[in-house]
């Protein structure tokens, strides 16, 4: 084993954390993000591209070992854990962290959650799990400068790292099958940026889950004696000198264990693509502020970075045809606040999609970059609103993170509410109160099996 690579390094702090080493703030916030995550799974779980993955995956079969998410049937180990992460995934509704680049860490949490169950491990033992899958999920976003997805690759690169040291924590890998574990998964999850780029396919929402399946069966692998390259990040022809460019490798270590990452992750107030959280959120609030009705507006004029710009408002986004394209679509997300006074899961149905008032108002909205806007990103996330009426006036608002933000958590009454819309409906009020109740008392759960028993169809 060649220890002077990152990843074995990675791989001692992976091995050596414990429950005991966590605060009480980073163990709610774990439960809140799993509460959140599940409630994303079940609404998830109702899509097509769910539908389509869990008939093949049915369709294959094999082991009955772990339990699907909305599903009476349980399916081998690694297919559950895809679809556990895609119903999560599914409505781009669950967490979001970005600084040089994106991503969701949530998707992660099937990569511990399923295998957990398998092994019959503690909620104590998940807990430190989660913590380890945030922990290196967010350090890969803020160190490669600029970020992959600047250079056109896609984030659910970045989960084929962290997912193998996750899932081999709850697999209590040696410090060098967790190593091992990287090299398997990482050497070959590299995603191309295509799928959040023009028109948008089911795929969007698919290689997160993919990578965080890519990562539990390296740790798999790497338990049965397997072996992966240590240097897949730093050595020769690893991720650093095959991309090139500049990583800043000290942000993987530096302060590990002082302050846990997890804490500075954000929840979704919209099931949309991260950049338009704040643009939607300073239209509600200049609309309530200044009483503006939908059908006195002339236009509307939205000012972010460049990339909200590249990425939302290219001219696929002003005629989107489908949920994947509409909900990664500015034009069509303020256009759906601006008429509901809300965008929810429900704004992305083929019908809404073909509103005839949210399709009147797409050439109404113009999507500008602000150059100073750029300045400040990624530590604030800022974007303005710019309402013309038809009388002549003009009002504008200026936000600099959006609802949901960690510096303004949405609170638990938000949270409950937003789980309740995706949840109720499915396991009705008596099924609903015993998850919230046995995630909020997670760190006394003696075998997560229990939990998973509540979240099966």
């Amino acid at each position: 084993m060649q220890k002077e690579f990152i990843t074995y390094k990675m791989a001692q702090f992976t091995r050596r954390l414990t429950f005991e080493d966590l605060d009480q703030t980073t163990i709610q916030n774990v439960k809140r993000f799993l509460l959140d995550s599940i409630g994303c799974a079940f609404g998830g779980s109702l899509t097509d591209d769910v539908a389509i993955m869990r008939s093949f995956y049915n369709d294959m079969g094999g082991k009955e070992d772990a339990s699907v998410i909305n599903s009476a049937r349980k399916l081998p180990v690694l297919n559950a854990a895809l679809l556990n992460s895609l119903m999560i995934r599914a409505l781009d509704y669950n967490d979001i962290y970005w600084e040089e680049d994106p991503s969701h860490p949530s998707d992660l949490i099937p990569a511990v959650l399923t295998p957990a169950e398998v092994l019959h491990k503690t909620g104590k033992e998940l807990i430190t799990a989660i913590v380890l899958a945030y922990e290196w999920e967010q350090r890969l976003c803020e160190f490669a400068k600029p970020g992959l997805r600047e250079r056109k690759w896609h984030h659910a690169t970045l989960t084929g790292f962290a997912a193998p040291l996750a899932a081999g924590k709850i697999l209590d890998l040696s410090e060098e099958q967790l190593t091992h574990a990287v090299g398997i998964s990482a050497s070959h999850t590299f995603t191309l940026g295509v799928v959040t780029a023009g028109h948008l396919t089911m795929m969007k929402n698919t290689v997160d889950p993919m990578a965080t399946q890519a990562g539990l069966q390296g740790a798999l692998l790497a338990q049965r004696g397997y072996e992966g390259p240590a240097h897949v990040i730093d050595g020769k022809e690893g991720l650093v000198d095959t991309l090139g460019g500049r990583f800043d490798l000290d942000i993987l270590l530096d302060g590990l264990g002082e302050s846990f990452r997890i804490n500075r992750c954000s929840m979704k107030a919209f099931p949309t693509e991260a950049l338009t959280h704040t643009p939607l959120s300073a239209v509600l609030q200049l609309m309530k502020e200044k009483q503006i009705d939908k059908d006195s507006i002339e236009e509307v004029i939205i000012e972010t970075i460049a990339r909200a710009a590249d990425i939302l408002a290219d001219p696929t986004k002003y005629d989107p045809q489908t949920r994947e394209t509409a909900d990664h679509s500015l034009p069509y997300c303020v256009a759906a606040v601006i008429v509901d006074g809300a965008v929810t899961p429900e704004s992305f149905t083929q019908e809404k999609i073909f509103d005839p008032q949210i399709r009147a108002l797409l050439p109404k909205i113009k999507v500008v970059v602000n150059e100073e806007f750029e300045k400040t990103f990624p530590a604030l996330k800022q974007a303005a609103a710019k309402i013309k009426t038809k009388n002549g006036k003009t009002f504008r608002k200026v936000l600099d993170y959006p609802i949901g933000d960690y510096r303004t958590p949405m609170d638990e009454e938000t949270l409950l509410k937003k789980f309740d819309s995706m949840v109720l409906a499915v396991t009705g009020q008596r099924r609903r109160d015993q998850i919230v109740a046995m995630v909020n008392q997670l760190e006394m759960v003696e075998d997560t099996a229990e939990l998973m028993r509540l979240l099966k169809g």
